[in-house]
Formats: structure tokens, C-alpha cells, sequence
């Protein structure tokens, strides 16, 4: 397949969803001067009645005006193939390979870092000084191919973050795998419409936390800030090509959810001027000023100097022109190039004067997740007990099901249920006594399947050990819903005989949870279990007992234990059994 397209559509109507072969020309542009005729020429092609799929790379701006500083690119500056016809978008199976598709090292070193504050601080002064109103700033990550194709990869990162604007670019010696969620433009031969997004802020542990963060990222005068001043500098470039008075916001700071964070877009829109095409929108409006900043020329100076290489599609636009001329292209975000087995992906965000040093750290680790989701195959999972024929706390498991589904966007309606509650009623029947541990894994299809494995007998006591360090990144989505992705828990894992499970901590030295239940610890008299604000699955187990009143919600520090007299394991299999913990 040369390229690949699900295209949203942004008033809600039927997407693009088409494949495209052996295209019959490919234009390209190497150099600046190439890169107006490139999409003069692919507006003719549309014109004659072709499909043309490619991109315009961030380091093509200074085509459109010369004050823009870029760094030299070695890749090309426009890129796009042109087809006779489209095809059906190909189907992919599921991937049913437990083996990882994908490494991504997680950035954490404190040289990293260093970088990072002192470019933040860099950024900052330039704002006090009145050189600029906002910059995004952004960062190349480097990742490795560990099987199959570039094809497949995409179709890990589509399922990982389904909608909006997924396109797949093979050009022979690289290929582009983009599922962005954000539209740089859509113009339908009179009407232009942008949809910038700016304003993020993580998805929540459970349905009420996740309410109150798009709550406070709606409402936040931080936010608010950044996304009009994008607002405004798209206005002022739409207007450029806008039928006098035309200009509108029908709407501002919209939310959109995506899998890992929660995200605020505004719309702008125009009556282009008589006479012009998608190309005049095009060359008004780029690079887009949500992935620039404000105003354009200084804050492109700004990234010149600070990030040390071309951003290269990434932070471009890649677009659909179809046959008519007809334009949709996306801001090449959440983008991964592969070059045979290198991956590349660029985060970055927009920095204003209210911005802080370990708030946009935190939005660029929330940002990843979307390849770290897509890197390796996962199904939910919960494990229960059943009871002589009865599942214990079903109602709670299910519960937690459904919102694991709901959050990975994974199929879960009401025959996906049904099939499922007749699997257990099958199980129930078969094994109607005796102790059962039953696992039950759900695929991104809604597909369930039931193991029952014979529970032995509960120790009266077990004895827990501290982890040999800290939990990284406690706030993921592979700690805050249970999935068969656990490295990151076998990674810490004490293995020992005289060890039943290992105690965990976060970065911030607060105790979350073991690595098969929860944890409660009497602290002067009143038993309590770590908030999931800390990092840490919620467990059906600490469910029931906070429910029962039998503990409360509180932070326990790994360095403030003297008002420990007592601990406790929890979980929906084992119940409440008392521990002992080795001494820090």
C-alpha cells in the first residue's frame, strides 16, 4: 500500500476512509523555490479529477515568507503521491503476537532535563522581555522497530488513538505514520475552516477525576490564554484570503477526549475570496500557529535557536486534495517517520509566561502515550474470585471493565456483554464448587475469553518487601487500568519464596500499591489506603473496603512511616490479609 488515509470528517459527516496504489506521478520538492509549483501542480492533477495524498514539512515555511527561520531539512520539503482512483481503506487483522512492536525509551535522565530547564528558562525571559507571546517548543524522540512493517506499526497507532486524522505515506526509503487528532484545514471550494488545538491536560484515574480535569482545563485562565492567542493569529492569517467580515470563532475552547489526554480546540472560519484555491488557504495559513506560537516570525527564530534540528514533518501538514480540489490536511502531530527499523516522533508544547518546568514535563510524558500504547499488544484484564459458582463482587469487576474499555476506546456494547455473561454462566456451571481464580482477558474487539485455575488457601499473614525503586511514570494509563501489560510491574517484582508481594512507591516517595493488590497501613489507630491520585490501580478489593468505611483515602510517605502500627494487603481475590513489611 503506497498510502493510506481515515480522514475525519469535521463537521461530523462520513470520513475518508481509502487506500491508495501504484500512484501514477509523484511530486516532490527539495528545495524552497520547488515547493509553491509542487502544490500548484497537485491542485492541477485534483482539478483533473486525481486523488493526491502527501505532505509539506515544517522547514518548507520560509516558501511562503522569507522572514521565517528554519533549520535545513534533509528530507523533502513536499512530498505527494497522485492516484487515478482511490481504494477501500485495507483491513488489518488483529495483531495476536504478545511480543512488543515497538521500543520507546522513556525519557528521564537528568541530563535530559537540564536541557529542558534551561530552554524553558530561555523561553521565559524571552516572554518578560516582550519578544513573544507563546512558543512551541519541541523535542525529537527516538524509538526502534522491533517487528513487522511500518504498516503494521500504523495500524497499532490507529487502534491505540482511533479518529481523527490517521494517514500512511510510504515514499520508498521512509515512511510517515500520522494519527493526528488536530485539522489544520479543511476548505470545501468556498468555505475554509481551522480547528486549532491548544490547551491539554491528562485524562483522569476514574470518571469523576476525568470530569474534573476537563472541568479545570476548560475553566483554566492559563489554558484559556494559550488557545486564543493561537486563535487570534489564525484570524489574522485567514483573513488574508477571507471575503471581507467573514472571519467567525462559532466556537472556542471545545474539549475533545483522546485516549491519554483531554485536549481544547476552537474553530475559525472563513468565505475564501473569488478566484482563489485550497494552495492561496495553504500559503496564508502555514506552518500552523498552534504548533509555532505567537507571532509567528519570533517565535520561529525562537525554535530555531533552541530546538538542534529540522522538525521535518513532524509539526508540517499532510493533506487529502481531492478530485475537484477539494482540501483536508491535518498538523502532522502525534507522527512517527521509520526509516527501516528507526522510529522518530516529535512532543513538544506551547509554553507561555504561566507555564511551568514540571507541568509541561508532565504534558509531554502524557502526550507519549499514544506510541506506548500502540508499542505492544495488550487485552484488559480482570481477575476474580468464584465461589462455589458465585463471582465474587461482580458487579464491582464489571464496572471496572467497562470503564477500561471506555478509555482505551475499545468495542464494549451490549452484545459484547451478553456473549460475556453467558461465558460465565457456562464457567459457573462448570466449576459450581470449590475455590476458583478465574482470568478474564478482553481484546480491542470486545471478545472475551475465561481461564479458572483452582485458588489455593489464603496465608493468614503474608510478608511484603519494598521495591528496589521507585514506580516510573505511577500516572500511566498501564497502572490506572489493569491490562496484561505488566513489564513495568515485573520489572520490580522482588522474587523471593519468602516474599508474597512487593510494596511500591512513586517518584515523590509516596507509597501506591503491590504489585498483585492494594496496601492499607494503620497510622495512629485509622487505616488508610493511598489515593489514586498517587498512582495506582483501583482495586476492586479497596473498593469494598472503603465503601464499608473499614479505610480512608490518605497519602503515606515512604520517609514518614513512624505512625505505621500496622499494614495490610487487599484485593477482590485474597480479601484483607495482614502484613509485615521489611524495614526501609
Amino acid at each position: 500500500m503506497h498510502a493510506a488515509i481515515d480522514w475525519a470528517c469535521p463537521d461530523g459527516g462520513d470520513p475518508w476512509q481509502h487506500g491508495f496504489d501504484e500512484p501514477i506521478a509523484v511530486l516532490q520538492a527539495q528545495q524552497l523555490h520547488q515547493v509553491r509549483p509542487v502544490l500548484d501542480a497537485v491542485h492541477a492533477h485534483a482539478q483533473a479529477g486525481r486523488w493526491c495524498v502527501g505532505y509539506v514539512s515544517f522547514e518548507a515555511a520560509p516558501a511562503f515568507d522569507k522572514a521565517f527561520v528554519v533549520h535545513t531539512s534533509p528530507s523533502p520539503l513536499a512530498w505527494f503521491a497522485v492516484f487515478d482512483q482511490a481504494q477501500a481503506f485495507p483491513v488489518q487483522a488483529e495483531d495476536d503476537t504478545p511480543a512488543p512492536l515497538a521500543h520507546w525509551p522513556i525519557p528521564q535522565s537528568q541530563a535530559e532535563h537540564a536541557v529542558f530547564d534551561a530552554d524553558m528558562a530561555h523561553i521565559h525571559q524571552a516572554i518578560a522581555a516582550g519578544e513573544l507571546y507563546q512558543v512551541n517548543y519541541t523535542r525529537a524522540w527516538q524509538g526502534r522497530l522491533l517487528r513487522g512493517s511500518p504498516w503494521d506499526y500504523f495500524n497499532a497507532l490507529r487502534r491505540a488513538q482511533p479518529g481523527g486524522y490517521a494517514a500512511y505515506l510510504d515514499m520508498g526509503c521512509e515512511q510517515v505514520l500520522s494519527v493526528s487528532p488536530e485539522l489544520f484545514f479543511d476548505w470545501d471550494g468556498a468555505r475554509l475552516l481551522c480547528r486549532p488545538m491548544k490547551g491539554t491536560a491528562p485524562r483522569g484515574d476514574n470518571p469523576e477525576s476525568d470530569a474534573a480535569h476537563a472541568q479545570a482545563l476548560q475553566t483554566s485562565p492559563k489554558e484559556q490564554a494559550e488557545n486564543v492567542m493561537i486563535v487570534d493569529l489564525i484570524r489574522n492569517d485567514m483573513s488574508r484570503v477571507a471575503q471581507p467580515f467573514s472571519v467567525k470563532v462559532p466556537r472556542l475552547f471545545h474539549l475533545e477526549p483522546l485516549p491519554s489526554v483531554w485536549q481544547m480546540t476552537s474553530d475559525v472560519c472563513a468565505q475564501t475570496r473569488a478566484g482563489l484555491s485550497w494552495v492561496d488557504a495553504f500559503a496564508a495559513l502555514f506552518p500552523c500557529g498552534s504548533i509555532t506560537g505567537a507571532p509567528k516570525v519570533q517565535a520561529l527564530k525562537t525554535i530555531h535557536a533552541l530546538e538542534p534540528e529540522a522538525r521535518g514533518v513532524y509539526c508540517g501538514a499532510i493533506g487529502v486534495v481531492r478530485p475537484g480540489g477539494a482540501a483536508r490536511f491535518s498538523v502532522a502531530i502525534r507522527t512517527v517517520t521509520a526509516q527501516a527499523k528507526r522510529l522518530r516522533c516529535g512532543i513538544g508544547s506551547g509554553i507561555t509566561a504561566s507555564a511551568t518546568v514540571e507541568g509541561e514535563w508532565r504534558e509531554w510524558q502524557h502526550k507519549r502515550g499514544f506510541v506506548w500504547r500502540a508499542s505492544e499488544p495488550f487485552d484488559l484484564l480482570e481477575t476474580f474470585a468464584l465461589d462455589h459458582g458465585s463471582v465474587r463482587h461482580a458487579a464491582d469487576h464489571w464496572a471496572r471493565l467497562a470503564q477500561a474499555a471506555a478509555h482505551f476506546g475499545w468495542t464494549w456494547g451490549t452484545s459484547e456483554q451478553v456473549a460475556l455473561a453467558q461465558q460465565m454462566q457456562a464457567l459457573q456451571e462448570t466449576y459450581s464448587s470449590g475455590q476458583w481464580r478465574v482470568r478474564c482477558l478482553v481484546n480491542a474487539d470486545g471478545q472475551a475469553r475465561l481461564e479458572a485455575f483452582a485458588l489455593e488457601a489464603s496465608p493468614p499473614s503474608v510478608r511484603l518487601a519494598w521495591a528496589r525503586q521507585a514506580l516510573v511514570h505511577a500516572d500511566s494509563e498501564f497502572v490506572r487500568h489493569k491490562t496484561t501489560r505488566r513489564a513495568h510491574y515485573e520489572a520490580l517484582t522482588i522474587q523471593s519464596p519468602a516474599i508474597f508481594d512487593t510494596l511500591l512507591y512513586n517518584t515523590a516517595g509516596e507509597v501506591t500499591e503491590c504489585v498483585r493488590g492494594n496496601i492499607a497501613a494503620c497510622i495512629h489507630g485509622r487505616w488508610v489506603t493511598p489515593p489514586l491520585s498517587c498512582g495506582l490501580l483501583p482495586g476492586v478489593g479497596r473498593a469494598v473496603a472503603l465503601r464499608e468505611g473499614r479505610v480512608q483515602e490518605a497519602v503515606i510517605r515512604r520517609d514518614a512511616l513512624e505512625g505505621v502500627t500496622a499494614w495490610a494487603f487487599l484485593n477482590s481475590l485474597r480479601g484483607w490479609l495482614p502484613a509485615t513489611v521489611e524495614t526501609v
